[in-house]
């Protein structure tokens, strides 16, 4: 009897203990790719004005960034587009758009090359984080990055287009958005010439 209680309980007791993870036991591909750190920068930037600003262009503005609150990639509040500092330049992609995969490096040399005169802020939209994480890595993505998995900014702007881009000037209006397509290092330093008044080195 005693023997025959031995079996019955045995085998309840191991598959019990292998229900309960372990120091030893290895974490699930889950946990690791959320103990990946970030290739992208922190969002708190994005609310501080630029050290050295240019002078608002003369032309005629578009209307204000929507009031809307959107994630930070890297975590921690909501960011306000309304409480964007600008000039920026924001790129809205998404990792399985081939335009947006080919625009994206030069985006981050843009962003190299502003030297604290405009923001670069990058919009993940309808994307998976693995996907955003992966080519982030892949394409040395550095700047600050904002999530909207279901497209609000684009449909505030009423734009349905990828990739999207839009310049916003210091006062935080919009001074033009592009969705002709992946833009190359020449096009990006015509439109921020010609939109927030700097001038890029080549």
């Amino acid at each position: 009897m005693t023997r025959r209680l031995a079996y019955l309980i045995v085998p309840l007791l191991l598959a019990s203990a292998g229900c309960t993870p372990t120091a030893e036991q290895p974490a699930s591909p889950s946990a690791a790719r959320a103990e990946r750190p970030s290739p992208f920068a922190g969002c708190a930037p994005l609310t501080a004005a630029p050290p050295s600003a240019a002078p608002v262009p003369a032309g005629a503005p578009g209307g204000s960034l929507p009031e809307l609150a959107l994630p930070c990639f890297t975590g921690g509040a909501p960011v306000s587009l309304r409480d964007v500092k600008g000039p920026a330049v924001i790129n809205v992609w998404a990792s399985w758009c081939p335009p947006c995969r080919k625009e994206l490096p030069a985006f981050q040399r843009l962003s190299e090359r502003a030297a604290g005169r405009f923001q670069v802020i990058g919009v993940n939209s309808r994307d998976s984080r693995d996907g955003a994480q992966s080519i982030g890595e892949d394409f040395g993505v550095r700047f600050p990055m904002l999530v909207d998995q279901g497209n609000a900014f684009e449909r505030a702007l009423e734009r349905t287009a990828f990739p999207l881009t839009v310049l916003v000037d210091a006062d935080g209006r919009i001074r033009h958005t592009d969705s002709t397509g992946a833009l190359d290092d020449a096009r990006l330093a015509e439109l921020v010439r010609e939109h927030l008044g700097v001038e890029m080195s080549t």
